[in-house]
Protein backbone atom coordinates (compact mmCIF):
# COMPACT_ATOMS: atom_id res chain seq x y z
CA UNK A 1 0.00 0.00 0.00
CA UNK A 2 1.29 3.46 -0.96
CA UNK A 3 0.67 6.31 1.42
CA UNK A 4 0.12 9.81 0.16
CA UNK A 5 3.77 10.95 1.53
CA UNK A 6 5.55 7.91 -0.68
CA UNK A 7 3.48 8.85 -3.70
CA UNK A 8 4.32 12.15 -3.50
CA UNK A 9 8.01 12.12 -3.34
CA UNK A 10 8.12 9.33 -6.23
CA UNK A 11 5.87 11.38 -8.76
CA UNK A 12 8.50 14.33 -7.99
CA UNK A 13 11.57 13.24 -10.29
CA UNK A 14 9.45 11.37 -12.62
CA UNK A 15 7.14 14.33 -12.45
CA UNK A 16 9.70 16.59 -13.86
CA UNK A 17 10.87 14.02 -16.29
CA UNK A 18 7.43 14.07 -17.74
CA UNK A 19 7.50 17.65 -17.40
CA UNK A 20 10.80 18.15 -19.49
CA UNK A 21 9.12 16.01 -22.77
CA UNK A 22 9.93 12.54 -21.64
CA UNK A 23 7.39 10.20 -21.71
CA UNK A 24 7.98 7.23 -19.88
CA UNK A 25 7.28 3.81 -20.58
CA UNK A 26 7.21 0.47 -18.62
CA UNK A 27 9.70 -1.92 -20.59
CA UNK A 28 8.09 -5.08 -19.19
CA UNK A 29 4.74 -6.74 -19.14
CA UNK A 30 2.84 -10.16 -17.72
CA UNK A 31 -0.65 -11.09 -16.87
CA UNK A 32 0.05 -10.73 -13.51
CA UNK A 33 0.86 -7.28 -13.58
CA UNK A 34 -2.28 -6.58 -15.05
CA UNK A 35 -4.19 -8.53 -13.39
CA UNK A 36 -3.19 -7.47 -10.02
CA UNK A 37 -3.54 -3.52 -10.85
CA UNK A 38 0.18 -2.59 -10.50
CA UNK A 39 0.21 -1.75 -14.47
CA UNK A 40 -2.76 0.42 -13.67
CA UNK A 41 -0.70 1.76 -10.09
CA UNK A 42 1.99 2.68 -12.43
CA UNK A 43 -0.07 4.56 -14.04
CA UNK A 44 -1.03 6.42 -11.56
CA UNK A 45 2.05 7.11 -9.45
CA UNK A 46 4.93 6.73 -11.64
CA UNK A 47 3.59 8.56 -14.55
CA UNK A 48 3.87 5.72 -16.70
CA UNK A 49 2.08 6.19 -20.03
CA UNK A 50 3.36 3.18 -22.35
CA UNK A 51 4.13 -0.17 -22.18
CA UNK A 52 6.95 -2.13 -24.50
CA UNK A 53 7.65 -5.89 -24.63
CA UNK A 54 9.76 -7.96 -26.09
CA UNK A 55 10.88 -11.58 -26.77
CA UNK A 56 12.71 -11.80 -23.56
CA UNK A 57 10.11 -10.05 -21.43
CA UNK A 58 7.66 -12.43 -22.52
CA UNK A 59 10.11 -15.89 -22.30
CA UNK A 60 10.43 -14.53 -18.67
CA UNK A 61 6.85 -13.74 -18.12
CA UNK A 62 4.73 -16.69 -19.93
CA UNK A 63 7.93 -19.70 -19.52
CA UNK A 64 7.08 -19.57 -15.66
CA UNK A 65 3.62 -20.66 -16.50
CA UNK A 66 2.32 -18.51 -13.41
CA UNK A 67 -1.28 -16.86 -14.49
CA UNK A 68 -1.05 -18.89 -17.79
CA UNK A 69 -2.54 -22.21 -16.31
CA UNK A 70 -5.95 -21.57 -17.70
CA UNK A 71 -5.53 -20.70 -21.10
CA UNK A 72 -2.60 -23.22 -21.71
CA UNK A 73 -5.01 -26.05 -20.38
CA UNK A 74 -7.95 -24.42 -23.04
CA UNK A 75 -5.12 -24.60 -25.96
CA UNK A 76 -4.12 -28.04 -25.14
CA UNK A 77 -7.43 -29.36 -25.28
CA UNK A 78 -7.87 -27.33 -28.85
CA UNK A 79 -4.80 -29.08 -29.64
CA UNK A 80 -3.39 -25.22 -30.83
CA UNK A 81 0.17 -25.50 -31.95
CA UNK A 82 3.12 -23.60 -30.24
CA UNK A 83 3.52 -21.05 -32.80
CA UNK A 84 -0.29 -20.03 -32.45
CA UNK A 85 -0.71 -20.85 -28.66
CA UNK A 86 2.54 -18.35 -27.97
CA UNK A 87 0.41 -15.99 -30.43
CA UNK A 88 -2.31 -15.88 -28.74
CA UNK A 89 -1.12 -16.00 -25.27
CA UNK A 90 1.23 -12.74 -25.88
CA UNK A 91 -1.53 -10.77 -27.73
CA UNK A 92 -4.06 -11.57 -25.34
CA UNK A 93 -1.23 -9.56 -22.78
CA UNK A 94 -0.96 -6.77 -24.96
CA UNK A 95 -4.57 -6.43 -25.76
CA UNK A 96 -5.30 -6.59 -21.91
CA UNK A 97 -2.27 -3.61 -21.42
CA UNK A 98 -3.96 -1.69 -24.51
CA UNK A 99 -7.25 -1.72 -22.95
CA UNK A 100 -5.75 -0.20 -19.18
CA UNK A 101 -3.85 2.47 -21.15
CA UNK A 102 -6.26 3.48 -22.97
CA UNK A 103 -7.23 6.79 -20.91
CA UNK A 104 -3.89 8.01 -21.85
CA UNK A 105 -4.20 6.66 -25.47
CA UNK A 106 -7.39 9.02 -25.86
CA UNK A 107 -6.01 12.13 -23.38
CA UNK A 108 -2.36 12.27 -25.39
CA UNK A 109 -4.41 11.96 -28.60
CA UNK A 110 -2.87 8.47 -29.84
CA UNK A 111 0.95 10.20 -28.67
CA UNK A 112 1.06 7.70 -25.73
CA UNK A 113 -1.01 5.17 -23.97
CA UNK A 114 1.00 2.71 -26.60
CA UNK A 115 1.65 -1.10 -25.65
CA UNK A 116 4.07 -2.41 -27.93
CA UNK A 117 4.55 -6.07 -29.42
CA UNK A 118 7.26 -7.27 -31.95
CA UNK A 119 6.91 -9.52 -34.48
CA UNK A 120 8.90 -12.85 -34.33
CA UNK A 121 12.33 -12.36 -34.48
CA UNK A 122 13.21 -15.47 -36.45
CA UNK A 123 11.37 -13.28 -39.42
CA UNK A 124 14.27 -10.18 -38.91
CA UNK A 125 16.14 -10.88 -41.96
CA UNK A 126 12.67 -11.39 -44.21
CA UNK A 127 10.88 -8.28 -45.30
CA UNK A 128 8.03 -10.15 -46.58
CA UNK A 129 7.06 -12.72 -43.80
CA UNK A 130 7.73 -9.27 -41.20
CA UNK A 131 5.20 -7.65 -43.32
CA UNK A 132 2.55 -10.38 -43.06
CA UNK A 133 3.47 -10.81 -39.48
CA UNK A 134 3.25 -7.08 -38.28
CA UNK A 135 -0.42 -7.02 -40.26
CA UNK A 136 -1.28 -10.22 -38.42
CA UNK A 137 -0.14 -8.52 -35.02
CA UNK A 138 -2.30 -5.37 -35.29
CA UNK A 139 -5.39 -7.37 -36.81
CA UNK A 140 -4.90 -9.94 -33.58
CA UNK A 141 -4.57 -7.33 -31.33
CA UNK A 142 -7.16 -5.35 -32.88
CA UNK A 143 -6.75 -2.08 -30.35
CA UNK A 144 -5.58 1.44 -31.67
CA UNK A 145 -3.07 2.13 -30.13
CA UNK A 146 -1.02 -1.12 -30.02
CA UNK A 147 2.77 -0.34 -32.09
CA UNK A 148 4.42 -3.26 -33.82
CA UNK A 149 8.18 -3.28 -33.62
CA UNK A 150 10.28 -4.33 -36.12
CA UNK A 151 13.86 -4.44 -35.99
CA UNK A 152 16.17 -2.06 -37.99
CA UNK A 153 17.82 -4.58 -39.78
CA UNK A 154 18.24 -4.28 -43.93
CA UNK A 155 15.43 -6.34 -44.32
CA UNK A 156 13.19 -4.54 -41.99
CA UNK A 157 13.59 -0.97 -43.50
CA UNK A 158 11.13 -2.01 -46.19
CA UNK A 159 8.84 -3.73 -44.07
CA UNK A 160 8.87 -0.37 -42.30
CA UNK A 161 7.69 2.02 -44.85
CA UNK A 162 5.08 -0.95 -45.74
CA UNK A 163 3.93 -1.39 -42.91
CA UNK A 164 3.12 2.95 -41.69
CA UNK A 165 1.88 2.86 -45.67
CA UNK A 166 -0.73 0.43 -44.34
CA UNK A 167 -1.93 2.59 -41.65
CA UNK A 168 -0.24 0.93 -39.14
CA UNK A 169 1.73 2.56 -35.95
CA UNK A 170 5.18 1.01 -35.92
CA UNK A 171 7.98 0.61 -32.68
CA UNK A 172 11.42 -0.02 -34.86
CA UNK A 173 13.34 -1.75 -32.88
CA UNK A 174 17.25 -3.07 -32.30
CA UNK A 175 19.19 0.26 -33.46
CA UNK A 176 22.44 0.95 -32.39
CA UNK A 177 24.26 2.90 -35.26
CA UNK A 178 23.51 6.47 -36.42
CA UNK A 179 23.80 5.67 -39.73
CA UNK A 180 21.18 2.95 -39.76
CA UNK A 181 18.60 5.16 -37.36
CA UNK A 182 18.86 8.13 -40.68
CA UNK A 183 17.59 4.85 -42.44
CA UNK A 184 14.75 3.85 -40.09
CA UNK A 185 13.72 7.38 -40.14
CA UNK A 186 13.54 7.55 -43.92
CA UNK A 187 11.95 4.42 -44.31
CA UNK A 188 9.08 6.22 -42.19
CA UNK A 189 8.77 8.90 -43.64
CA UNK A 190 8.51 6.96 -47.00
CA UNK A 191 5.56 5.11 -44.98
CA UNK A 192 4.13 8.00 -44.28
CA UNK A 193 4.11 9.13 -48.15
CA UNK A 194 2.67 6.23 -49.17
CA UNK A 195 -0.34 6.55 -46.72
CA UNK A 196 -0.79 9.85 -47.58
CA UNK A 197 -0.84 8.55 -51.41
CA UNK A 198 -3.47 5.84 -50.52
CA UNK A 199 -6.02 8.47 -49.02
CA UNK A 200 -4.91 7.06 -45.50
CA UNK A 201 -5.38 9.96 -42.15
CA UNK A 202 -1.74 10.23 -41.30
CA UNK A 203 -2.55 11.85 -38.02
CA UNK A 204 -3.59 8.32 -36.74
CA UNK A 205 -0.21 6.86 -37.70
CA UNK A 206 2.33 6.51 -34.50
CA UNK A 207 5.67 5.95 -34.74
CA UNK A 208 9.17 5.82 -31.96
CA UNK A 209 12.52 4.64 -32.94
CA UNK A 210 14.39 2.19 -30.32
CA UNK A 211 17.58 3.78 -30.23
CA UNK A 212 19.42 1.01 -27.46
CA UNK A 213 21.81 2.59 -24.94
CA UNK A 214 23.26 0.62 -22.55
CA UNK A 215 24.40 -2.14 -24.56
CA UNK A 216 26.92 0.07 -26.84
CA UNK A 217 28.52 0.73 -23.11
CA UNK A 218 28.58 -2.27 -21.99
CA UNK A 219 30.36 -3.41 -25.73
CA UNK A 220 32.97 -0.52 -26.00
CA UNK A 221 34.08 -0.11 -22.14
CA UNK A 222 34.70 -4.21 -22.17
CA UNK A 223 37.08 -2.73 -25.45
CA UNK A 224 38.28 0.03 -23.45
CA UNK A 225 39.50 -1.62 -20.42
CA UNK A 226 41.47 -4.35 -22.69
CA UNK A 227 43.46 -1.23 -23.42
CA UNK A 228 43.89 0.04 -20.06
CA UNK A 229 45.55 3.36 -21.16
CA UNK A 230 44.37 6.75 -18.99
CA UNK A 231 42.80 7.98 -21.85
CA UNK A 232 41.30 4.82 -22.81
CA UNK A 233 39.69 4.16 -19.40
CA UNK A 234 38.83 8.01 -19.05
CA UNK A 235 36.68 7.16 -22.13
CA UNK A 236 34.02 4.53 -20.33
CA UNK A 237 30.83 4.97 -20.07
CA UNK A 238 30.78 8.11 -22.37
CA UNK A 239 30.17 5.97 -25.60
CA UNK A 240 26.21 4.87 -25.30
CA UNK A 241 25.67 9.03 -24.27
CA UNK A 242 27.80 10.46 -27.09
CA UNK A 243 25.69 7.87 -29.62
CA UNK A 244 22.44 8.74 -28.19
CA UNK A 245 22.90 12.34 -28.00
CA UNK A 246 23.88 12.84 -32.34
CA UNK A 247 21.09 10.67 -32.68
CA UNK A 248 18.78 13.06 -31.18
CA UNK A 249 20.58 15.94 -33.03
CA UNK A 250 20.12 13.67 -36.52
CA UNK A 251 16.13 13.40 -35.17
CA UNK A 252 15.95 17.07 -35.11
CA UNK A 253 17.37 17.52 -38.40
CA UNK A 254 14.98 15.34 -40.43
CA UNK A 255 11.79 16.53 -38.53
CA UNK A 256 12.50 19.93 -39.09
CA UNK A 257 12.95 19.45 -42.69
CA UNK A 258 10.90 20.13 -45.73
CA UNK A 259 10.19 16.56 -46.27
CA UNK A 260 8.83 16.19 -43.30
CA UNK A 261 6.81 19.57 -42.97
CA UNK A 262 5.08 18.84 -45.61
CA UNK A 263 3.52 15.22 -44.16
CA UNK A 264 2.96 17.44 -41.05
CA UNK A 265 0.90 19.50 -43.27
CA UNK A 266 -1.05 16.37 -43.85
CA UNK A 267 -1.36 15.31 -40.50
CA UNK A 268 1.92 13.34 -39.73
CA UNK A 269 3.19 12.82 -36.40
CA UNK A 270 7.02 13.05 -36.07
CA UNK A 271 8.84 9.66 -35.06
CA UNK A 272 10.01 9.84 -31.65
CA UNK A 273 13.16 8.54 -30.60
CA UNK A 274 12.55 6.07 -27.65
CA UNK A 275 15.62 5.04 -25.19
CA UNK A 276 15.75 1.54 -24.99
CA UNK A 277 18.03 -0.50 -23.10
CA UNK A 278 18.41 1.71 -20.17
CA UNK A 279 18.58 -0.56 -17.21
CA UNK A 280 22.76 0.07 -16.27
CA UNK A 281 24.94 -3.18 -16.26
CA UNK A 282 27.66 -1.30 -14.65
CA UNK A 283 27.63 -1.67 -11.00
CA UNK A 284 30.13 1.49 -10.84
CA UNK A 285 27.84 4.25 -12.59
CA UNK A 286 24.98 5.85 -11.30
CA UNK A 287 21.68 3.50 -11.78
CA UNK A 288 20.05 6.32 -13.27
CA UNK A 289 22.69 7.00 -15.68
CA UNK A 290 20.73 6.58 -19.12
CA UNK A 291 17.79 8.37 -17.75
CA UNK A 292 19.16 11.67 -16.09
CA UNK A 293 21.25 12.30 -19.05
CA UNK A 294 19.06 11.53 -21.84
CA UNK A 295 16.54 14.30 -21.48
CA UNK A 296 15.34 15.51 -24.09
CA UNK A 297 11.74 17.54 -25.17
CA UNK A 298 9.85 14.91 -27.62
CA UNK A 299 11.58 11.59 -26.57
CA UNK A 300 10.38 8.74 -24.86
CA UNK A 301 12.39 6.24 -22.01
CA UNK A 302 11.54 2.68 -21.52
CA UNK A 303 12.51 1.48 -18.52
CA UNK A 304 12.70 -1.88 -16.47
CA UNK A 305 11.52 -1.63 -13.41
CA UNK A 306 14.21 -1.27 -11.60
CA UNK A 307 15.70 1.83 -13.48
CA UNK A 308 11.72 3.20 -12.62
CA UNK A 309 11.77 2.86 -8.76
CA UNK A 310 15.68 3.87 -8.94
CA UNK A 311 14.74 7.38 -10.86
CA UNK A 312 11.47 7.79 -8.78
CA UNK A 313 13.53 7.67 -5.46
CA UNK A 314 16.97 9.54 -6.51
CA UNK A 315 16.49 10.74 -9.93
CA UNK A 316 18.14 14.16 -10.59
CA UNK A 317 15.89 15.68 -13.29
CA UNK A 318 18.15 19.03 -14.67
CA UNK A 319 16.32 20.07 -17.79
CA UNK A 320 17.40 18.97 -21.59
CA UNK A 321 20.80 17.17 -20.88
CA UNK A 322 21.12 15.94 -24.71
CA UNK A 323 20.33 18.90 -26.97
CA UNK A 324 24.00 21.10 -25.35
CA UNK A 325 25.84 18.08 -25.93
CA UNK A 326 26.48 17.32 -29.76
CA UNK A 327 29.73 18.81 -29.88
CA UNK A 328 31.67 16.72 -27.23
CA UNK A 329 29.47 13.76 -28.05
CA UNK A 330 31.14 13.89 -31.66
CA UNK A 331 34.59 14.46 -29.44
CA UNK A 332 33.73 11.26 -27.54
CA UNK A 333 33.49 8.90 -30.22
CA UNK A 334 36.38 10.33 -32.17
CA UNK A 335 38.12 9.75 -29.03
CA UNK A 336 37.04 5.96 -29.33
CA UNK A 337 37.81 5.60 -33.16
CA UNK A 338 41.51 6.99 -32.93
CA UNK A 339 42.41 4.23 -30.14
CA UNK A 340 41.33 1.66 -32.47
CA UNK A 341 38.15 0.48 -31.72
CA UNK A 342 35.73 0.79 -34.90
CA UNK A 343 32.43 2.62 -34.47
CA UNK A 344 31.16 0.74 -37.58
CA UNK A 345 32.11 -2.94 -36.14
CA UNK A 346 30.87 -2.54 -32.96
CA UNK A 347 27.16 -1.70 -33.85
CA UNK A 348 27.04 -3.92 -36.45
CA UNK A 349 28.18 -7.01 -33.84
CA UNK A 350 25.44 -5.08 -31.67
CA UNK A 351 22.94 -5.78 -34.04
CA UNK A 352 23.64 -9.17 -35.01
CA UNK A 353 23.85 -9.99 -31.18
CA UNK A 354 20.59 -8.31 -30.24
CA UNK A 355 18.67 -10.34 -33.12
CA UNK A 356 20.24 -13.69 -31.85
CA UNK A 357 19.28 -12.73 -28.00
CA UNK A 358 15.87 -12.25 -29.32
CA UNK A 359 15.58 -15.60 -31.48
CA UNK A 360 17.28 -17.49 -28.41
CA UNK A 361 14.45 -16.30 -26.21
CA UNK A 362 11.73 -16.81 -28.27
CA UNK A 363 12.95 -20.36 -28.58
CA UNK A 364 13.31 -20.54 -25.03
CA UNK A 365 9.85 -19.49 -24.66
CA UNK A 366 8.34 -21.64 -27.82
CA UNK A 367 10.15 -24.71 -25.66
CA UNK A 368 8.68 -24.05 -22.35
CA UNK A 369 5.36 -23.79 -23.88
CA UNK A 370 5.70 -26.88 -25.66
CA UNK A 371 7.00 -28.48 -22.53
CA UNK A 372 3.30 -26.82 -20.80
CA UNK A 373 1.14 -28.29 -23.30
CA UNK A 374 2.48 -31.84 -23.92
CA UNK A 375 2.23 -31.88 -20.10
CA UNK A 376 -1.17 -31.52 -20.41
CA UNK A 377 -1.69 -34.35 -23.12
CA UNK A 378 -0.93 -32.41 -26.32
CA UNK A 379 1.37 -32.39 -28.65
CA UNK A 380 2.83 -28.97 -28.87
CA UNK A 381 4.31 -29.59 -32.29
Amino acid sequence: MITVTEATATAGALRRLSEAGVSIWLDDLSRRRIESGNLAELIGTKNVVGVTTNPSIFQASIGSGEGYEEQLADLATRGVGVDEAVRMMTTADVRAAADVLRPVHDATGGRDGRVSIEVDPRLAHDTTATIAEARQLAWLVDRPNVMIKIPATKAGLPAITEVVGAGISVNVTLIFSLERYREVMDAYLAGLEKARAAGTDLSGIHSVASFFVSRVDSEIDKRLTLLGTDEALALRGRAALANARLAYEAYENVFAGDRFTALAGAGANAQRPLWASTGVKDPAYRDTLYVEELVAPGTVNTMPEATLDAAADHGEVRGDTVTGGYAQARADLAAVERLGIPYDEVVEQLEQEGVAKFEAAWQDLLDAVTKSLNSKGVDGE
